[in-house]
């Protein structure tokens, strides 16, 4: 027991820091090329990978879609074209700032969650929980518009971009809230097929961006510069962090996976510094009121489960006492 949570902490913590670690790599990647081909042959390769994995695990019945293939298609498509191609498109956008901005929005990720379950489900989340989302999005706000709120409004280069990636972040929340609808699939197949279908989506678009002159393909030359950013991104941020968080929030529940998102926005703010980048104490202040607040909304709803558990086993353990003096 002790070693399979070992396990689902170190995957956790892996996955969040190749998470944290991809923004700048991406960043890095796009002075050679653009976002929409970056993401293409990234997740092209995943996907690869993952069929070949799920095939060579579980053979070829894993592939049978059970009648959920709309659905694995929606939810594929949020997280492998929404998700990949905005947020990556929207740091472009933004230049060196939307490496932290995206970062700070994927942090933002269970909060998001927590209103998201909110509006659909009407389920009214504690008031100290819409406390910490109010002060993580003050966090993201200072973030993005460095302390100047006025001249981000005021500025529709940044505004766009932002949503971009805010939409992008909302896109994987959806599909992480979707793995629930394919109980009794292993995380592999899940992981593998909506890559799948979601990868093939991306390729549609990005072709017909290209055919409208958007974008171009990259030449071979190109491919040769980024190969070393590539094969990080299909690695780390690909498989073992698509795979190995599944797996990890599966041994550790949600709950306590969702602590180590806290090393994304860090990760992202160490290798911008290493590199170079410029790192204002607005921004740290902001980083430091997310990780108060999902580090505070994790400990209390901890404390919230443990005080109802107490509370319903309260009763039983008075009854079990009762009977036994009435007994002597």
């Amino acid at each position: 027991m002790k070693n399979n949570i070992l396990l689902g902490a170190f995957l956790c913590f892996i996955a969040s820091v190749s998470w944290g670690a991809m923004f700048p790599v991406a960043h890095h990647a796009f002075q050679y090329i653009d976002p929409f081909y970056f993401t293409i042959f990234r997740y092209g390769a995943v996907t690869v990978i993952l069929v070949i994995i799920l095939y060579w695990k579980e053979g070829k019945e894993a592939f049978q879609f059970e009648g959920k293939a709309t659905s694995l298609w929606f939810f594929g498509t949020m997280a492998f074209t929404v998700y990949n191609l905005l947020i990556f498109w929207g740091e472009d956008l933004l230049g060196e700032p939307g490496v932290m901005v995206a970062s700070i929005m994927e942090s933002l990720m269970p909060m998001i969650s927590i209103v998201i379950v909110w509006m659909l489900h009407r389920s009214r989340p504690y008031a100290f929980t819409l406390l910490c989302v109010l002060v993580a999005f003050i966090g993201a706000m200072l973030v993005i518009t460095k302390g100047n709120i006025v001249a981000f409004l005021s500025a529709t280069d940044d505004i766009i971009p932002s949503l971009l990636i805010l939409i992008a972040v909302i896109g994987w929340v959806i599909y992480t809230m979707g793995g629930n609808q394919f109980r009794g699939w292993s995380v592999l197949r899940y992981s593998a097929l909506s890559c799948l279908m979601g990868t093939l989506t991306a390729v549609v678009i990005v072709f017909a961006i290209t055919l409208m002159g958007y974008v171009t393909p990259p030449t071979v030359e190109t491919i040769k510069l980024v190969s070393p950013h590539l094969l990080f991104m299909i690695i780390f941020p690909g498989v073992i962090a698509l795979v190995g968080w599944n797996i990890g929030v599966s041994i550790l529940t949600p709950l306590n996976g969702l602590l180590f998102i806290n090393f994304v926005p860090v990760t992202t703010l160490v290798i911008s510094f290493i590199q170079g980048n410029q790192v204002t104490s607005i921004e740290i202040i902001g980083i430091t009121f997310i990780l108060i607040s999902l580090i505070s909304n994790n400990i209390y709803i901890r404390m919230n489960q443990k005080k109802k558990v107490s509370e319903q086993s309260y009763p039983a353990n008075k009854m079990m006492k009762t009977g036994k003096l009435l007994s002597e």
